[in-house]
């Protein structure tokens, strides 16, 4: 509901590394109407919280489950998608089964990557046979046109290139980033590469489902780069939107669904209202155009999901919610 009323037409969710409760958030997406992407969570090295530590086989032998489920609901827009949690919670095997598991059944895959420094330096020292964290995944076919990576805010340039050559895509979470001071991720730089980049809330490693918010944060730091001169100029706002909207269809493999208004193309869409009673912001008068373009810049830098009236997927209403939800 929460993602939904703040205008998420399509997620990508973590869940848990519990089967039947990841089956079940695939249910209620359906139910809500939104086109989401589920993934049980896996993780079979865990020492700092013992209980969350799955057993290799185990995890493997209920993403199975959680996968066969899942395909035999024939959601029209729900889908599984394969989730180690990170590099550092899985062993080799495990890493190695999900990327035959990826692979056997064309699925996606979800996880993060090299989101601060003590992660890929733990990274190196777990897996001394890999050249770097990139290669863990590539290597155990988990990198592929069907992937997407949370944060990659300290990939080097080969890992880069080897994420072009394979064609998979980052998911940009700056509030997490700058809320966990994981780091900040040079957008300018990945797209210079050729690299598939959309935008991420990475709850709770941030504050806020909102994807105007990750928006904003994107421009932030952007502009945090251009500050202490990494990057001569930082992203335009037309820039940061377009990587929320079709930037985030390219990394999931749906441009040729959604991501934009062009002919044959599924209606996603938002009803603003820059005139809400409790608006966060005030638009005053001016001719129609003017008031059209102002008001879309503010709600974008400003407004919230007090402004968004309505949420359509694929042509149907889904906020507000109805009755039978």
């Amino acid at each position: 509901r929460r993602t939904l009323k703040n205008g998420t037409t399509t997620a990508c969710y973590f869940a848990t590394i519990h089967t039947d409760s990841s089956l079940l958030l695939a249910e209620i997406t359906d139910k809500f109407g939104q086109r989401a992407f589920v993934g049980k969570v896996c993780m079979d090295t865990n020492d700092s919280v013992p209980q969350y530590r799955e057993i290799t086989a185990d995890c493997v032998q209920e993403t199975e489950r959680f996968v066969k489920e899942l395909l035999e609901k024939k959601y029209p827009r729900v889908q599984p998608i394969i989730t180690p949690r990170f590099g550092p919670s899985c062993t080799e095997d495990l890493l190695n089964a999900l990327g035959d598991l990826a692979e056997t059944h064309d699925l996606h895959v979800q996880s993060h990557i090299s989101e601060n420094e003590e992660e890929v330096k733990l990274v190196e020292n777990m897996f001394p046979a890999y050249q770097n964290y990139t290669e863990l995944y590539d290597k155990n076919k988990l990198l592929t046109s069907k992937t997407v990576m949370a944060h990659a805010c300290h990939l080097s340039e080969e890992e880069l290139k080897l994420f072009s050559l394979r064609g998979a895509a980052i998911s940009h979470c700056p509030n997490s980033n700058f809320s966990l001071r994981s780091g900040v991720l040079n957008v300018r730089k990945v797209l210079e590469h050729n690299v598939k980049l959309g935008l991420g809330t990475d709850v709770a490693g941030g504050y806020s489902a909102s994807m105007l918010d990750a928006i904003r944060k994107t421009m932030m730091a952007s502009n945090s780069l251009q500050i202490n001169k990494v990057n001569e100029t930082g992203l335009t706002l037309e820039e940061a939107f377009q990587l929320a909207t079709l930037g985030g269809s390219q990394a999931l493999g749906l441009d040729d669904v959604i991501g934009n208004f062009e002919v044959g193309k599924e209606f996603d869409a938002l009803l603003i209202n820059t005139k809400a009673s409790d608006s966060p912001f005030d638009l005053f008068s001016a001719d129609d155009f003017e008031v059209i373009r102002t008001g879309l810049m503010i709600k974008k830098l400003m407004g919230d999901d007090r402004n968004i009236s309505e949420v359509y997927v694929a042509g149907k209403q889904v906020v507000p919610f109805s009755s039978s939800v």
